[in-house]
């Protein structure tokens, strides 16, 4: 039996008192093998008692009782992960994250059911039709009804802390997620910078992130195998501002 299954066998009937304001308590549920063309890693699901959704841990190598692991923290974009959409960067953040961690000998991803900040794939479209007419990514949010960013990162506190990992590096750009994490418990001994290029499209909405949200994104990083931006081809270049 693996480091993880046991850890599996552990959680068949745990309960706690939960972490964060809504008391989230975490349960590892199954582990399997995960051959990508970014590394060989093993999937490990979480059931949760605060939405109802699947979220889940990739793991490279041991990462039981490790310190300073370095680990991802990627929120779950249809329109990016799934269809390549130009608009945002999350496509390129999550292979980049999972090629990087796929060269090291442990680290982790965890892929957060949080879709569009946290307010969900139908108001995130709704959301887009706002910036289609000139709003920027937080003016969109606060038309509707939302906070800048609704992602709550309990789940994820409670994931590591089912891993035992002991700390973490966080391979991030947004301060907010170190914050969030070091409130519910999690060692960030380090932060590991997650910069990648951006194209035509989605300039103006990682602008808005150093801006507005405070995300640290450096605009003259340019990776030698993506030097041009991308273009799709018949579709008109956008208004950047």
């Amino acid at each position: 039996m693996s480091e993880l299954e046991e850890l599996v066998e552990r959680d068949r009937d745990h309960e706690c008192g939960g972490l964060g304001a809504d008391h989230v308590c975490v349960r590892l549920v199954g582990v399997a093998e995960l051959p990508t063309r970014f590394g060989h890693f093993r999937i490990a699901a979480f059931w949760n008692n605060r939405d109802g959704k699947d979220h889940v841990a990739i793991i490279k190598g041991n990462v039981r009782g490790g310190e300073d692991v370095p680990t991802r923290l990627h929120s779950e974009c249809l329109t990016g992960d799934a269809l390549g959409s130009l608009r945002c960067d999350c496509r390129d953040q999550l292979e980049s994250s999972l090629s990087k961690i796929g060269e090291l000998d442990r680290g982790i991803v965890l892929y957060l059911r949080q879709e569009g900040r946290g307010i969900g794939l139908m108001n995130k479209v709704r959301a887009y039709a706002l910036q289609d007419r000139g709003l920027d990514t937080v003016e969109a949010n606060l038309a509707l009804g939302f906070g800048d960013d609704e992602r709550d990162y309990a789940i994820a506190a409670h994931m590591l802390q089912s891993l035992e990992v002991g700390s973490i590096q966080l391979m991030t750009n947004n301060p907010n997620k170190i914050k969030q994490l070091e409130q519910l418990g999690v060692r960030v001994s380090g932060r590991l910078p997650h910069l990648l290029p951006p194209n035509p499209y989605n300039q103006f909405y990682l602008e808005t992130k150093a801006k507005r949200s405070g995300h640290y994104i450096d605009f003259g990083v340019r990776l030698p195998e993506q030097a041009e931006p991308v273009v799709v081809e018949g579709m008109p270049e956008p208004d950047l501002k």
